[in-house]
């Protein structure tokens, strides 16, 4: 069979890029291994983990409703509805992937597709296997859980970010190997469930990949909170014990620790899923299992591309999937399109608080030689944060001194990763920090505490 399209893998990127390539008329296939459209993102990651987020927000709000002026007598965590009701979210997405596919003429197979070279793709389903041919393949085969060497997942005790979606009760203790997005959400959400939960991180400070600030204010929450948070640490020795797990954990300084909890969630990176997908039938070019490509996701097998996870140098986040979906399906479609811009990438992170970011962190803006301002405005000058009863955080805006151009934003307060969408919009159109200073801004909203970032680069916020 022939087609003008075959996308391997259904998460964001590659049900997106199908929805488009659809829209431009193009004959295309997805193809699936899974039982289910979706991708990690729709089953086992970004949607359900942030149903459960919700759920722990709304949680909180009733474990203090006190403070509301509401009485509330004994309230009850029903954690298996909890779980039915992210199933539920989860299941509802997945027919509107179905109905999209149908509605843009997408052709769906289920099965295993390999690369076989010369435009073909191999495709093992229940059906038995077959032959396609395209002008175009797209991988969109996405990533998987990094796991520590000699553990394997195990839904009891050793735990990854799908085997914790599925537990049908709060555990009382909770360790965290990582403390990335996927492993301080988590400790965000189950500290706010009742269960006393510890991270520990290798690196020098939790959320590494934010401004160095964020990283500080979030560890000082956290701790305040009540969740440990150890970093500069390596964790080994890990054995499953009669109640749960225990593990070593050796600090800089040498000295040891061993610790133990009833469930252990490894949370150390995800890896490409690249492995028997054929790339040695082609001319792609692979750096450590991830698929190097060019600005319009070419790879060098000509008419291949790649997007998403798989994809070297880019951050594995979903919306950057569907951002290079679009980008590819343009050019292959002879329409107008436009790379991503690495620096306009935003991130989020949907812990309490919340973070936001987008472009360089002060301290990159540094290290490239930026005559750098910084403007900084804390959420307890913000009346709606008080209002929510969530004063932490900041935003902090990084620019050049010399033409007031945007590097970088970085929020950590309530809802962060929604306020963050202002600075990605700003900075796509080149707005100077002045242009966002004569932006007026609702009041009372929590938005309001990003103009006033952008006016305290000059020393001018009003509420500091």
């Amino acid at each position: 069979m022939s087609y003008d399209l075959i996308i391997i893998g259904s998460g964001p990127g590659g049900y997106s890029a199908a929805v488009r390539a659809g829209q431009y008329g193009l004959k295309t296939v997805l193809i699936e291994k899974d039982a289910r459209l979706g991708g990690t993102c729709l089953l086992v990651g970004c949607i359900p983990t942030k149903s459960l987020l919700h759920t722990a927000d709304v949680w909180n709000y009733v474990q203090h409703s006190e403070a509301e002026g509401i009485s509330l007598e004994k309230p009850v965590l029903q954690f298996p509805k909890v779980i039915e009701r992210k199933n539920k979210i989860v299941d509802g997405h997945v027919k509107g992937i179905q109905f999209l596919m149908k509605k843009n003429k997408v052709e769906v197979m289920q099965g295993f597709a390999v690369l076989k070279g010369g435009g073909k793709v191999e495709v093992t389903g229940a059906k038995g296997t077959q032959t396609l041919e395209a002008k175009n393949i797209m991988i969109a085969t996405g990533s998987e859980a990094r796991m520590l060497p000699g553990l394997t997942p195990d839904p009891e005790f050793i735990l990854t970010n799908i085997e914790i979606l599925d537990l049908q009760k709060v555990p009382k203790t909770l360790n965290i190997i990582g403390a990335g997005a996927v492993g301080v959400e988590f400790a965000s959400m189950f500290h706010r469930f009742g269960c006393k939960v510890q991270v520990f991180e290798m690196l020098p400070r939790a959320v590494p990949v934010e401004d160095e600030e964020v990283s500080k204010e979030l560890e000082r929450v956290f701790k305040k909170d009540g969740i440990r948070v150890e970093t500069n640490v390596k964790c080994g020795d890990i054995q499953k014990t009669a109640g749960g797990v225990k593990m070593t954990v050796t600090y800089a300084n040498g000295k040891t620790e061993t610790v133990e909890s009833e469930k252990l969630l490894v949370a150390v990176g995800r890896a490409p899923c690249t492995a028997k997908i054929g790339l040695e039938n082609t001319k792609v070019e692979v750096d450590r299992g991830f698929i190097k490509t060019n600005e319009w996701m070419q790879t060098a097998e000509p008419g291949v591309w790649a997007i998403g996870d798989v994809v070297a140098g880019t951050p594995q986040l979903a919306h950057v999937a569907t951002a290079q979906g679009m980008v590819a399906v343009a050019k292959m479609a002879g329409k107008p399109a436009t790379p991503v811009n690495r620096n306009r990438i935003p991130g989020a992170t949907y812990t309490e608080p919340g973070i936001g970011s987008v472009g360089l962190t002060e301290a990159q803006a540094k290290a490239q030689g930026f005559n750098v301002k910084v403007g900084k405005f804390p959420f307890a000058g913000n009346s709606k944060a008080t209002i929510l009863g969530s004063h932490g955080g900041f935003v902090k805006v990084v620019s050049d001194a010399k033409y007031g151009e945007i590097l970088g934003v970085h929020i950590i307060g309530p809802n962060g990763f929604e306020l963050i969408a202002e600075a990605v919009a700003a900075m796509e159109a080149e707005a100077t920090v002045e242009t966002l200073m004569n932006t007026i801004h609702a009041h009372p909203t929590l938005y309001e505490a990003v103009g006033e970032a952008f006016n305290a680069v000059y020393g001018l916020a009003i509420n500091a």
